[in-house]
């Protein structure tokens, strides 16, 4: 059992995995691998953030943007379902899929004898990103730890035990039969490996190094090393792909000749490296010993039977941060449909970047739960697709500015591959938060200038010569799509129309975004009037006749009420647009949909539970955002917290969307003003959350006890003022210990900062009048 002390950073279960689903991930960003725990037959699944199928078709968009003018007419007409299949025809792509992303090999580690073993427990230590692997055959005790180090960019696996020359293991390195790919092992000395080779050219190495301490010299047998009698064996791993490199298998050489083969020396490595991203927050909200001394499939069993277990929701927020830190920190790409890690030839979707939700969700906790570097491979990613994405906006829609596909890969081809499906244009759009989401919680002007606000200018220009005057005069997109969703009398298999709510909810994101950063940047006074009128001219949202935000610019019955997409609500969340002090009627509209949709069975992807969990926390609920976010454990999480969706594919956006949803129940920061404690459920009266992140520029610390606030410590990194949401006069705010000068209108609190300072917001301790925020 793990030391109480740190159970709520620590997976741990009493039984290997005896699926994929239910191994422990290990990954540096660029190297991933799944441990399934096998005392007799250890498997690390292996993959590389680099290995996906090369292009093996054209993948470059021609001119076709003279069919628009005619697509757009029949829709005027009315005709959506002829405007769609023109659309479809002329600017979608064909059902081709992007490359899939693809299992770099196996390694095994075989044991003879032990089958039969005592005190079984497999651990992953979420702070050291350690995962070891304990038991007892006989009298000899087994620890096998192992870790995968940024530092060093290898895989490492250490096998020790007390008693001298009870190691006897053989390593072998293999990968799945596939006739796509041919595999060539090697073995020389105490080196092992293969190198591999797709049929379109793609090729890649994997090298190990094996050393033992003690007992007999290394025994080769085919491409197997054979270990007999040791006291201690060490395994590290390479991986090259020839994306970055011309010759994997001399890389992998190279690389390993400048690592130190000492397992302490690379273990003290990692550890610090990692636990410096790590360790920036934590988070306690209760916990019960008695949950915490189960392993984690029988606390899990426990929650599923209507128990509270708010320890395992800590460790599920913690899961969140560590799965994104071993997916995207240190690499080229960003994390795809699961993160780094997949072991089938022909995954779901091709393992791919999904743009309509799931690639953006990756990203929802970089920057609030202070790891904005592993959202770094999203942002090169975006900009590696301009020079392409900007080709995309010309020949489909002779626009300028930038247009990105539904789906991508490495290869940063910006063509549509999903009949349908693809015929959207909001996806530039909606990536283009999280350089938005950059600035914001940097307060970096030398980053908006940049980075943030070129990339947003250039989603403006594509919209400026997209957007079109309807027969009211008002600006319209068209064709236009509510990600994935169909209404009654539409087109299938999504309905295209004229005017989503989505496109306008994104449309004035953008707009109102560039003409906040050119003044800031005090350039391009000529583009706002062009901007301003953009934003007056779009159409205003619409409440239906259930009470509900409209999806469509028309209140169209839906084919799938239930559908898991929400889309249109996206001005709540993760947008800003709809809140209480601004458009309360269209927020409230947006809650009498997301009731609508989860009355009819909603929410029924992991992802989709997340997002409805970020949801609630934006409405103020705890309870019901506390309410999903069990439900995400107990009907979408494998023994090992992997999020599923149905049947059960591993998708890691339902984990990280779940770790957005903790941190937006604790404190939100939209809007221009702080929210504390905004959404604490009942289950959690007391607690205390450090290291995370506001927009501002500020760095957060919150206390609370029997459900009332007690301390905040705001720490100013780009000396912004700081702007409360606060209803009571019971506080005091101080900087080293003297009074702050504030102003407090009654509904907010503010008051200068200077950056590198830290402020604590003090409140009496709970009584009878208790205070609350």
């Amino acid at each position: 059992m793990p030391d109480k002390l740190t159970a709520g950073e620590n997976l741990w279960l009493s039984q290997p995995a005896s699926r994929w689903l239910e191994a422990l991930p290990l990954g540096n960003g660029q190297i991933g691998a799944m441990v399934f725990g096998n005392p007799e037959t250890e498997r690390y699944a292996l993959n590389h953030e680099s290995l996906w199928r090369g292009v093996t078709r054209t993948r470059t968009t021609d001119p076709c943007h003279d069919h628009l003018p005619l697509i757009r007419e029949t829709f005027f007409k009315g005709h959506h379902v002829e405007g769609a299949e023109l659309a479809k025809r002329h600017l979608g792509g064909q059902e081709n899929r992007v490359q899939a992303y693809q299992p770099v090999g196996d390694l095994f580690l075989f044991s003879p004898g032990h089958n039969s073993v005592f005190d079984y427990q497999r651990r992953l230590d979420l702070a050291t990103g350690l995962c070891t692997v304990t038991y007892r055959v006989g009298d000899v005790v087994y620890q096998r730890e192992s870790f995968i180090s940024a530092q060093h960019g290898v895989l490492v696996v250490r096998i020790a035990t007390e008693t001298p020359a009870a190691i006897s293991t053989a390593v072998h390195l293999t990968r799945v039969t596939d006739p796509d790919c041919s595999v060539s092992p090697w073995v020389k000395d105490y080196r092992l490996g293969f190198t591999g080779a797709f049929r379109e050219g793609v090729n890649f190495a994997v090298e190990a190094r094996v050393l033992a301490r003690g007992g007999n010299l290394l025994e080769r047998n085919g491409a197997t090393l054979i270990v007999k009698g040791a006291d201690e064996l060490l395994v590290v791993l390479a991986i090259a792909v020839d994306y970055e490199y011309p010759e994997p298998a001399d890389h992998c050489v190279y690389h390993l000749d400048d690592v130190p083969l000492d397992y302490e020396v690379l273990k003290v490595a990692h550890i610090a490296e990692h636990r410096a991203l790590f360790d920036r927050v934590s988070l306690e909200i209760g916990h019960d010993i008695d949950a915490e001394a189960l392993p984690l499939d029988q606390r899990l069993a426990k929650l599923q039977t209507g128990g509270d277990d708010p320890g395992l929701l800590a460790l599920y927020f913690q899961y969140g941060r560590y799965l994104l830190m071993s997916s995207s920190r240190r690499c080229a790409h960003p994390a795809n449909l699961q993160g780094i890690w997949n072991e089938e030839v022909a995954p779901p979707w091709e393992c791919d970047f999904h743009h309509d939700i799931n690639l953006e969700m990756n990203y929802w906790p970089a920057e609030v739960c202070n790891l904005a570097e592993c959202a770094d491979p999203l942002l090169a990613y975006l900009v590696r697709q301009r020079p392409k994405a900007a080709k995309a906006a010309r020949d489909l829609y002779n626009c300028g500015g930038m247009l990105f596909a539904l789906t991508g890969d490495i290869w940063t081809s910006c063509t549509p591959e999903a009949p349908g499906w693809d015929v959207w244009t909001g996806a530039a759009a909606w990536l283009a938060e999280h350089f938005w989401w950059r600035y914001r919680y940097s307060g970096d002007l030398t980053f908006l200038r940049a980075y943030a606000y070129p990339f947003l200018k250039e989603v403006a220009a594509f919209y400026e010569d997209y957007l079109l005057r309807g027969p009211g005069g008002l600006l319209l997109p068209v064709p236009s799509q509510s990600p994935e969703n169909q209404f009654m009398g539409g087109s299938w298999p999504v309905s295209l129309c004229i005017g989503a709510t989505m496109d306008f909810l994104l449309m004035r994101e953008v707009f109102t975004r560039c003409l906040v950063a050119s003044h800031l940047l005090e350039i391009d006074e000529e583009l706002r009037v062009i901007w301003q009128g953009i934003l007056r001219d779009l159409p205003p949202y619409h409440i239906g006749r259930h009470g509900q935000l409209q999806e469509w610019l028309e209140d169209y019955d839906e084919a799938e009420p239930d559908h898991r997409h929400v889309s249109h609500l996206l001005g709540v969340f993760p947008g800003e647009e709809m809140r209480p002090d601004q458009l309360p009627e269209f927020f409230q509209a947006a809650r009498v949909s997301l009731e609508r949709r989860l009355a009819a069975g909603g929410a029924h992807t992991g992802w989709s539970r997340a997002w409805t969990a970020c949801l609630w926390a934006r409405f103020g609920d705890g309870a019901q955002a506390y309410t999903h976010l069990k439900h995400l454990l107990t009907d979408f999480s494998t023994s090992s917290l992997l999020d599923l969706h149905p049947p059960e594919i591993f998708q890691i956006d339902g984990n990280l969307g779940g770790t957005t949803a903790v941190a937006e129940m604790l404190l939100q920061s939209h809007g221009g003003a702080l929210r504390v404690l905004p959404a604490l459920p009942p289950q959690w009266p007391t607690g205390n959350v450090r290291g995370l992140r506001a927009q501002g520029g500020f760095i957060i610390d919150i206390a609370w006890k029997d459900g009332t606030l007690l301390a905040v410590t705001i720490r100013s990194v780009a000396g912004e003022p700081c702007r409360l949401v606060w209803t009571t006069r019971s506080f005091a705010l101080t900087r080293n210990g003297a009074p702050v000068a504030v102003r407090h209108d009654g509904a907010h609190l503010t008051f200068s900062t200077t950056a590198g300072a830290t402020y604590v917001l003090s409140l009496p301790a709970p009584g009878p009048h208790a205070v609350t925020a």
